[in-house]
């Protein structure tokens, strides 16, 4: 998610809503149950943090919450690392996304423009389908509006940049669902949220709150078990161990 210059809040989230394309008419039938829950989303079930946006210095921003299918694993996610170095969410699994710019028109172009230029997809072949509400994120001063999308024509992606993004790719929602991919973390803040083990990565923090809320708006949650969080530089580390195949 790339910086933005702080944006006071002008009173336009109204008309920065509205100017949003979204088709939920075109969603395939797997998708509908949950762009039909995103209507009735609320803030609260999605957001870890459950803080409400200063009146001034936040900053607008999308991102591309991307399902496709294949024949072999069904539905999947479209997940990207973030490089290192950078400013903001350094080293973290992410939705593919970023801050407002002047030439958006809308959440959508936001999130499709950023999704482009970080993992090369074509945001022809892309759907939107639904928005789910505005949510903040106090470590960055992010507002993040979440754009539901299906990916109808999908491509090869890749890293664009490696100074910006580290990894991409697509995780199967099966995989996500898993219960033995699933646990709490413990940030060193002690902050404590859901995550996930999959792709030789851990999925936590924002973006691994909003899998847990889109599995279960959905209908793809399973059971699993919420006892003894882990730490989060360990469960990192395990997850690189298994990614690499030791």
């Amino acid at each position: 998610m790339s910086a933005v210059p702080s944006e006071a809040d002008d009173g336009d989230s109204r008309r920065w809503l509205a100017s949003a394309q979204v088709h939920p008419e075109r969603a395939p039938d797997w998708l509908v149950p949950l762009v039909r829950a995103a209507g009735s989303a609320d803030p609260v079930e999605l957001s870890q943090h459950n803080i409400a946006a200063p009146a001034t210095g936040s900053r607008r921003a999308a991102v591309l919450v991307l399902f496709g299918t294949t024949a072999q694993a069904g539905p999947d996610l479209l997940l990207q690392e973030r490089a290192g170095g950078l400013r903001d969410h350094a080293g973290q699994v992410s939705f593919p996304g970023g801050g407002w710019e002047a030439t958006d028109a809308g959440p959508v172009d936001t999130a499709l423009r950023e999704a482009a230029e970080e993992t090369g997809l074509d945001p022809a072949g892309v759907v939107p389908v639904a928005l789910l509400p505005e949510l903040y994120i106090p470590p960055s001063g992010f507002r993040v509006t979440p754009v539901l999308a299906h990916w109808r024509d999908p491509v090869a992606v890749v890293p664009v940049d490696p100074a910006e993004t580290a990894a991409v790719v697509r995780v199967p929602v099966a995989e996500l669902a898993d219960p033995g991919n699933r646990f709490l973390v413990r940030h060193p803040s002690g902050w404590v949220g859901p995550a996930f083990e999959v792709a030789g990565m851990v999925v936590w923090g924002f973006t691994g709150g909003l899998v847990d809320a889109v599995l279960r708006m959905g209908g793809w949650e399973r059971r699993w078990s919420s006892a003894r969080p882990r730490d989060l530089d360990r469960a990192w580390a395990v997850a690189r161990r298994r990614g690499d195949g030791a």
